[in-house]
């Protein structure tokens, strides 16, 4: 007598890309659509900052460190600063955040890291652009944009965002002591990674420690992209991303290994 098994069912394709598309959309709608607003408030945010330090600064001095116009200069060092800040601790609160869906078998944890990551950095680089653009209309501003270095400051930002926040996606859940100390290490950082000076501006003394931090770097290229004549030899891009992929890795050897015990005991 043969017996005939029910034919296997074919497998699902591209099943991690549905599920961080699924994962997108659940973001948007809980992160952006919860909220009365929206998307406004992520527009909101970087003009008012860019609005206070531009009058800030504008009472204190003449004229920025480059050009003539301080709403420029500070939008191209607090945008991607921004950027950075929002997208590594939306990677780093993924596995908080999907906690129930992570049970599911099709979902695995790398969908949430990854979902958080592309929406936050699109919503970063869409939200830079409005608002450059709106900057350059309003003062009439005509910089010769470089678009090698801009994307190229995007393509940093968005490597470190990932790499630490990956990481801290680990240690923010497993030593909840560490995202308060993480938080608290990281305020000054507004201060000292290009955002209201430039790196030449610091004394020499100083310019050898402002050197290793990676934000630094950053801020440095993306002016770099609208002052043509401004060229920040201290910029090492392999820095940066060597940095990044040690930082992605050790967050994802660790992710794989306890993922499962951090999801028991949230």
């Amino acid at each position: 007598m043969n017996i005939q098994l029910p034919p296997a069912r074919p497998r699902r394709r591209y099943r991690s890309l549905r599920s961080i598309g699924a994962l997108m959309l659940r973001e948007m709608s809980t992160s952006y659509g919860a909220a009365p607003g929206g998307y406004v408030w992520a527009l909101l945010v970087p003009i008012g900052g860019v609005l206070l330090l531009s009058f800030v600064f504008s009472l204190l001095l003449r004229a920025p460190s480059l050009g003539t116009s301080f709403p420029l200069f500070k939008a191209t060092g607090l945008l991607i600063f921004m950027m950075w800040h929002d997208v590594s601790n939306a990677v780093a609160g993924a596995i908080r955040h999907s906690r129930q869906l992570l049970f599911y078998p099709a979902v695995k944890y790398i969908d949430a890291i990854l979902a958080r990551f592309v929406l936050n950095a699109l919503t970063g680089v869409v939200v830079f652009c409005i608002v450059i653009a709106g900057v350059l209309l309003i003062f009439d501003l005509r910089p010769v944009i470089r678009l090698g270095p801009v994307v190229l400051a995007f393509a940093m930002a968005g490597a470190l965002a990932l790499g630490f926040g990956t990481l801290n996606c680990y240690l923010f859940t497993a030593f909840p002591l560490w995202e308060r100390v993480w938080m608290i290490a990281t305020r000054p950082l507004l201060i000292v990674s290009g955002v209201l000076f430039l790196y030449e501006d610091a004394p020499r003394s100083l310019q050898q420690f402002l050197w290793f931090n990676p934000l630094m770097h950053v801020t440095g290229e993306m002016r770099r992209g609208f002052y043509a004549y401004y060229d920040p030899g201290y910029v090492a891009p392999a820095f940066i991303f060597a940095l990044s992929l040690i930082a992605l890795v050790a967050g994802l050897i660790l992710l794989r290994k306890h993922h499962m015990r951090l999801l028991n005991n949230l």
